[in-house]
């Protein structure tokens, strides 16, 4: 008996009534859709109240004057009215030159305010329908302009924070080499528990991030498309790079660029924390931070080796590694440091999420194929739990 199959067999061809077939039902609910929208469905119904929404993205201030990036967020347009400064009504202008906003457009709203160093203020805008939006600025100081001093000093940041420790934690290479196959199995554990924490906490971060994106934008629903996105396309190329019949050295070499991959998106997420705390003035948070992740990542360039620590990868290598896994901190730094953006810290954490959490996938895959003939249970759970207590008691000196 034949084997039947429901797919379509290869010997049919697209035709233009198939392209006829395919849109006209889209082209039929686009009419649904307008039908509904221009009768109401019936109901005759008004909003009592107007639905405006104005998202703060991010205040600069500057000497004798302060400017607040907004975002419409809202349904419709909206005109902003007025804006008060620590109860003063002041005058103020827009970049655009018009007070009206469309639906998701961004404009600069800038104040010619003598402000002082230090203090606090807080700024209030009303659209014309009485609606007011808070803005408030916890600390004055002057933002970090996009100079070649500051550029600097933000990659300095960056190197501190990411590349120097990674490359610390590489220098481990040749002592651990010496390691029989049970302590291998083990610090792949641990460089799996490591990641597991790793990921959960550059998790967290994007969905407290997400509570900030303007709802248009929907937070939650960015760091499920980053997530999963990321990790089903690194395993799409994980199965590629098998399918195309590489050794299982080559797939261990490859498995530890991808660790450094993953590790470098979520040093781009501290990049970011840090350049923020910086940008807003928080001189000692952002400083706190950067000591903090310094301690942190040293255990970093532990995970990117302990795949390949039976084989003999090059020096050049090895420092490649260790650039894709530190010097993302450095653009974080840049990107928090002068375009502090909710939007894109979401994106980004989400990413580095998915690609962390597919990479525990993959190292889970090698130490299962390891431990085949010889299973060592205890060994994989005590790495694997070691690795998550580590990275938890360094993480004391950060929250």
């Amino acid at each position: 008996m034949a084997e039947q199959t429901l797919l379509p067999t290869s010997e049919k061809r697209w035709n233009w009534t198939s392209l006829v077939l395919l849109i006209l039902p889209l082209i039929a609910l686009g009419g649904v859709i307008w039908l509904f929208l221009s009768t109401g469905g019936g109901l005759d119904l008004k909003a009592p109240v107007p639905v405006e929404a104005l998202t703060i993205e991010r205040t600069i201030l500057q000497p004798g004057s302060i400017e607040i990036v907004v975002r419409n967020s809202g349904p419709e347009a909206l005109t902003i009215a007025q804006v008060i400064v620590n109860n003063a009504v002041w005058p103020f202008t827009t970049h655009a030159g018009t007070t009206t906003l469309a639906r998701l457009s961004t404009d600069v709203i800038h104040l010619q305010y003598p402000w002082s160093y230090g203090e606090a203020y807080a700024v209030r805008v009303f659209t014309t329908n009485a609606i007011a939006f808070d803005v408030d600025i916890p600390v004055a100081f002057t933002t970090p302009a996009p100079d070649r001093k500051t550029f600097l000093s933000f990659a300095l940041i960056g190197l501190y924070v990411g590349v120097i420790p990674v490359y610390l934690g590489l220098f481990w290479f040749p002592a651990l080499r010496q390691l029989g196959k049970r302590w291998m199995v083990f610090l792949l554990a641990v460089t799996s528990g490591l990641l597991v924490s790793l990921g959960l906490d550059t998790l967290s971060e994007a969905l407290e991030q997400a509570a900030a994106v303007p709802g248009a934008f929907q937070g939650i629903g960015l760091v499920g498309i980053g997530v999963v996105g990321t990790f089903f396309l690194l395993e799409a190329i994980g199965k590629r790079q098998q399918a195309a019949g590489r050794s299982e050295a080559e797939q261990r070499l490859n498995l530890a660029f991808m660790i450094a991959v993953g590790i470098g998106l979520h040093n781009l997420g501290e990049g970011l924390a840090i350049g923020a705390a910086f940008n807003v003035g928080e001189i000692a948070l952002g400083s706190f931070l950067v000591v903090g992740f310094i301690l942190q990542n040293i255990t970093e360039g532990l995970g990117i080796i302990a795949p390949v620590l039976r084989d003999r990868p090059g020096v050049g290598q090895l420092a490649l590694m260790g650039l894709i896994g530190g010097a993302p901190a450095i653009l974080g730094a840049w990107i928090g440091g002068f375009t502090p953006s909710p939007t894109l810290a979401v994106l980004f954490l989400a990413i580095g999420t998915g690609a962390v959490f597919e990479v525990v996938y993959e190292i889970a895959r090698l130490i299962q194929k390891d431990t085949t003939r010889q299973p060592m249970p205890l060994t994989v759970f005590s790495g694997i739990v070691s690795g998550m207590l580590l990275l938890w008691v360094t993480g004391l000196l950060i929250k």
